[in-house]
């Protein structure tokens, strides 16, 4: 009773006061907001009781949010496909294909590769190919050359585009050992191991590259592990689709290019923060395992994996538009 007593005291506190509501919805949109996820955010940080405890009172602020009343975006859709040409809610019209990484900025590096450039030949490799099989989907790149693209704008691409789905093209390292193998395809998320937390944390580093990157993300910190817990808290309205896509790409991968899959996976990227569409990030294999490498570098290896994405593709189009 006291403490559902002070909630509501602190709920007419932060209604008053909208500067402040202004800046914590800044960060983490109300519409995110749920009360059982920022509880299990607590609980899942290995601390004391009495650690909780501070964490609870740090977090106080946004848990009163979650009495708020919800309010309406107009720029926020529902868990489909954005249409954005006057036609039917479940039609898959556009495509924005991201080559991860580019320019200053060489993502992975490999014996004899930099992960930027593979991105971006498997990238226009799946563009080519949707366009041949599929050619009433619009497709778009957010790169199509050797430059460096802020993550904030690649979103932005997306979102300008009213695309109905966004895919994110990577490759993968592990410094610790070249005995890792295997695709993995990633959803926004809550991260339930350090191995996803890591990966996440590399891809977001890139942020340090960018001018005013603490105003763009709100003071987001990439080697913070509260602040990607936090992160995972965007995408919710489309997390069931993105899910869908991601265990169609990687069981593609496992049926139609051979590769071990690593399976599905949720961790905070900033690529997919502000994406208003199902978003997915696909890791291709590991450039530091010398016999992945030398695969994602051959003709043989990117024809596989970039008709295994575009197979992929085709069936999600399919069953969304089946429901029709």
């Amino acid at each position: 009773m006291i403490f559902s007593s002070f909630i509501k005291k602190l709920h007419l506190w932060i209604s008053g006061c909208g500067r402040i509501y202004k800046v914590i919805s800044n960060f983490l949109p109300i519409t995110a907001l749920k009360r059982n996820s920022l509880l299990k955010i607590i609980k899942s940080l290995k601390t004391t009781r009495l650690g909780r405890l501070v964490q609870l009172v740090a977090l106080l602020p946004l848990l009163a949010l979650t009495f708020l009343p919800q309010p309406t975006f107009q720029d926020v859709v529902q868990d489909t496909t954005a249409t954005g040409h006057g036609e039917s809610p479940n039609r898959l019209r556009t495509v924005v294909l991201d080559a991860g990484h580019g320019g200053k900025d060489p993502g992975a590096m490999g014996r004899r590769s930099r992960e930027a450039r593979i991105n971006l030949q498997l990238a226009l490799l799946v563009g080519q190919k949707i366009k041949s099989q599929m050619p009433e989907v619009r497709v778009i790149y957010t790169r199509t050359t050797d430059r460096f693209i802020e993550l904030a704008e690649r979103s932005s691409i997306a979102n300008r585009s009213k695309a109905d789905l966004f895919i994110s093209i990577h490759c993968n390292a592990n410094p610790r050992s070249s005995r890792i193998y295997g695709t993995e395809t990633y959803t926004m998320g809550l991260h339930k191991t350090e191995g996803n937390l890591e990966v996440a944390k590399r891809e977001n580093a890139v942020i340090l590259q960018e001018a005013n990157y603490q105003q763009t993300y709100k003071g987001f910190n990439p080697d913070s592990p509260l602040a990607h817990i936090m992160l995972a808290n965007y995408q919710h309205a489309f997390m069931g689709s993105s899910i869908n896509f991601a265990q169609k790409v990687e069981r593609s991968f496992r049926t139609n290019a051979d590769r071990l899959s690593n399976g599905v996976k949720q961790a905070g990227f900033l690529v997919l923060w502000r994406t208003t569409m199902p978003s997915v990030l696909i890791e291709s294999g590991y450039l530091t395992n010398p016999a992945e490498e030398q695969y994602l570098l051959s003709e043989t290896g990117q024809d596989q994996i970039s008709t295994a994405i575009v197979k992929a593709f085709r069936q999600y189009k399919q069953e969304i538009e089946a429901a029709n």
